[in-house]
């Protein structure tokens, strides 16, 4: 055994030591908010919603950033294979997918780079204390879920914000 995989069992353990009725339901609900089923749409409607008045590319960028860390997390979970974590139970269904990245971190941290970049909520410290809030309460509960891998949430928050970068780095995001 690794001292990675060593690292990551020693955490899913510590985390299993935390189940509590009351945390167990409530991080139920906050992994939902990593979701694409959460997130598109949401993306859609600031998109849509607030920023009617701007550029085109600045109403689609939140939107289009989602959209494509979710291709990239699907893609790489294909590419790569790696079985979810059964040290314990998980607390809610199995996701059928491979674990590595977690698409939840991947997308949750995508969307919150996406929004601080074309709101210019990189200038505002509670909007980013909040983004980090938000990716970390996801983060968390997919490790408390024991759906994932610590290394999988890790590797999915850094590969969104890479995303992110890379994406608002092409021609098309300029004006964003």
């Amino acid at each position: 055994m690794s001292a990675l995989e060593s690292i990551d069992l020693t955490l899913l353990a510590w985390m299993y030591d935390w189940r509590h009725p009351a945390l167990s339901l409530g991080m139920g609900i906050v992994t939902w908010l990593g979701s694409l089923a959460v997130l598109l749409p949401l993306a859609l409607l600031i998109g849509w919603r607030l920023d009617a008045h701007r550029d085109w590319r600045h109403r689609a960028f939140l939107g289009t950033a989602i959209i494509g860390a979710a291709v990239v997390a699907h893609v790489l979970k294909w590419a790569i294979d790696r079985d979810r974590p059964d040290l314990f139970p998980s607390l809610v269904a199995m996701p059928a997918d491979s674990s590595f990245p977690s698409a939840h971190a991947l997308q949750v941290t995508a969307f919150v780079a996406a929004w601080l970049i074309s709101s210019g909520g990189w200038g505002s410290v509670g909007q980013v204390v909040a983004g980090l809030m938000l990716v970390a309460a996801v983060c968390f509960s997919r490790l408390y879920l024991q759906v994932h891998f610590p290394t999988d949430v890790l590797i999915g928050a850094l590969g969104g914000l890479l995303w992110v970068w890379i994406l608002h780095r092409l021609p098309v995001w300029r004006r964003v």
